[in-house]
């Protein structure tokens, strides 16, 4: 299918040569002296003055090159919300926000999640969806609106990058329950298998141990043993997961061999992967309908079953029994503050690859409310789905909730499992929930995957290359993360992915990324001119909250947050009781550090690279480069559409400017 064109509201001008930076601004001194000012630490403008907010169009040094094409956009806008709704809403809102709603104070927890939603997460989550529809670029070309900071774009890729690499295991473990799931009795109901041990027991209460003896089933069947030999028994669900699907070494040190049935599960998946973005958004805004949609479906009927088992209501208290106290501990707003991020899917650079499709008016502002009332709903839904299951579990086995109460791979790989097996009809249930997660997790990766194969692609640009440039590049991207997985199916891979996971994508990189992206827009470019930009494209100018948020409260929240993180840093440790020695952690601020220096490093070598004064470098470095597509929208005819008009005079001198 061709291309939907872009908006065409106003005819194309001929495209300007392009002019060597630097002559382009003093050339237009006169018009875009404005413009730049603010680059140069002049007061921001007002908020009706559109002469401040329009520079003029610089573009790269070089020859003269034939225009663009018209960048490719979605079919239809619920492409774009439902593309968003499956790279935002993932995993983390079904086995992480619950969980620590329930450890924080119960619904009290609302209260910060909910402040800090407003004030640092849609703010963000805005900022990055305008940016890429304004500049009609992926996470790297779309910093050429403050050019000397591209080395945001460069930091996002790296984030991203190492997503897509970690994250996927997570689809390839519940890949495997979902197989194994496909059978009469559920292969972690039962000891007696291959991967067991002598310690496994099915069934056991320690609570019910007290002068010596209790019994307790296990392979074997039932027998007397001691509160101390019933201590070390362990579960059939912890050991599947332990012995058959980890295989789990003692030590980062110890990689062992590579399970060939998990690298049979990781190709099936990378495969699914590729084939639902290699022709770009118009497949995956067909897919993303039903990966988007189809966990709600589950959802419900697993809260519906939840509620009918004994102990669900118990469960429920559990997750919002208000605790006013915590309030008053800092650990509740920091663990309110990394979760939005982590769940916005912040600083990664995919929402502005996927924000680049939208036509150029459409009404992004809008959208971000709406994606963020989605995403924060399905969050607090999902805590009734588990904590009535979990509530069940602990009225099953005699203890109290906080005994069975998980977040991230405990609860979905361990906790839901064991539950599942307390169920009639363990299988169904079992196949539903792998099933779902399975989906939930796969429409975040493959949007992870395309964000990450659209900077690439424009930081590259190649106007006559044709699908075949993107299917090749698509399919590199995935065979590179596919071997980097490798290191995570051995026998040490467990180990080699909470690195990844607490290191690469981590609460420190992404708040140093969000903060730096608010700095940039607001004091840089100017966040009364980028308000500006939005009123081009959305016909109005949003609330000045989300001014003063870009520019002085989103700044202060990841500061606040971060330097907790960095205060409160200790080394890594695996299931609390395996610490990682020094060289292990090491690797992991490496992988940190890796996408954190892109900003600053990519400063200073563009600082040091060009010639002139340090004003007049700064002054060239954060003039920006417009696209072909400024041509048609920046024009006063366009702009008067939106705007207030200027005099007539300085009109016939901006548009002598532009074009």
């Amino acid at each position: 299918m061709p291309p939907v064109p872009a908006d065409t509201a106003a005819p194309q001008p001929p495209a300007a040569p392009r002019r060597d930076a630097a002559a382009a601004a003093a050339a237009a001194a006169p018009a875009g002296s404005e413009g730049r000012g603010e680059a140069e630490g002049a007061e921001p403008p007002a908020a009706g003055e559109e002469r401040a907010v329009t520079a003029p169009l610089v573009g790269p040094p070089g020859p003269p090159k034939v225009a663009a094409p018209e960048r490719e956009t979605w079919t239809r806008q619920m492409d774009f919300i439902m593309s968003c709704v499956g790279f935002a809403v993932g995993l983390g809102n079904v086995w992480r926000f619950p969980y620590l709603c329930y450890k924080n104070g119960g619904g009290v927890f609302l209260i910060p999640y909910l402040l800090i939603v407003f004030v640092g997460g849609i703010p963000v989550f805005f900022l990055e969806v305008a940016l890429g529809q304004f500049m009609k670029q992926g996470g790297i070309a779309a910093w050429n609106i403050a050019p000397l900071f591209k080395g945001l774009g460069l930091a996002s890729m790296v984030i991203v990058f190492f997503c897509n690499s970690y994250y996927i295991m997570i689809l390839v473990w519940g890949l495997f329950y979902l197989v194994h799931s496909l059978t009469d009795t559920l292969p972690w109901a039962t000891c007696g298998h291959a991967w067991n041990t002598e310690q496994c027991a099915e069934l056991f209460h320690l609570e019910l141990c007290r002068n010596g003896s209790t019994n307790a089933s296990a392979g074997t069947g039932p027998f007397n043993l001691s509160c101390a030999d019933l201590a070390n028994k362990r579960s059939p669900v912890i050991e599947f997961w332990e012995n058959k699907v980890l295989r789990l070494s003692g030590d980062l040190s110890e990689p062992g061999e590579m399970n060939w049935q998990m690298i049979l599960c990781l190709v099936t998946t990378w495969v699914i992967v590729y084939f639902c973005i290699w022709k770009g958004v118009k497949s995956t805004g067909k897919i993303v309908y039903f990966t988007a949609l189809f966990p709600y479906v589950v959802l419900i009927l697993l809260l519906v079953h939840g509620v009918t088992l004994p102990g669900a209501l118990g469960g429920i208290v559990y997750y919002l029994k208000p605790d006013w106290s915590k309030l008053a501990e800092a650990q509740v707003w920091i663990d309110a503050g990394t979760q939005i991020f982590f769940s916005y899917a912040i600083g990664l650079g995919a929402l502005t690859a996927l924000g680049s499709y939208n036509r150029f008016h459409n009404n992004c502002y809008r959208d971000a409310y709406i994606l963020a009332v989605i995403n924060s709903s399905t969050s607090f839904f999902a805590g009734f789905v588990v904590f009535s299951v979990l509530g069940f579990m602990a009225s099953e086995q005699g203890v109290d909730i906080s005994k069975v109460a998980e977040s991230g791979p405990g609860l979905a790989f361990i906790a839901y499992p064991k539950a599942v097996t307390l169920m009639p009809l363990s299988p169904l249930w079992a196949t539903l929930f792998f099933f779902m997660l399975l989906v939930l997790g796969l429409d975040s990766q493959f949007v992870g995957v395309e964000g990450f194969i659209t900077g690439i692609l424009d930081l590259f640009p190649q106007p006559g290359a044709g699908s075949l440039r993107r299917e090749l590049t698509a399919a590199l991207c995935c065979l590179v993360c596919c071997l980097i997985d490798l290191s995570m199916v051995t026998q040490g891979g467990m180990y080699v992915f909470q690195l990844f996971d607490n290191y690469s994508a981590s609460g420190i990189t992404l708040l140093w990324q969000a903060f730096w992206e608010c700095v940039v827009i607001a004091w840089v470019y100017g966040a009364d001119r980028f308000m500006d930009d939005v009123a081009r494209m959305i016909g109005y100018r949003p609330l000045p909250f989300m001014k003063w948020c870009w520019a002085v409260v989103t700044p202060l929240v990841c500061v606040g947050i971060f330097v907790f993180h960095v205060v409160n840093y200790k080394p890594l440790t695996y299931n609390k009781t395996y610490v990682y020695p020094w060289w292990g952690d090491a690797i992991g601020w490496v992988l940190a550090l890796s996408s954190m220096l892109c900003i600053p490093c990519t400063v200073l070598y563009k600082l040091l690279r060009c010639k002139g004064s340090l004003r007049e470098r700064w002054q060239l470095l954060t003039t920006p480069i417009w696209g072909h597509h400024h041509l048609e929208y920046l024009t006063p005819e366009a702009e008067a559409k939106l705007l207030a008009p200027e005099p007539p005079k300085e009109k016939a001198t901006l548009f002598e400017t532009v074009i």
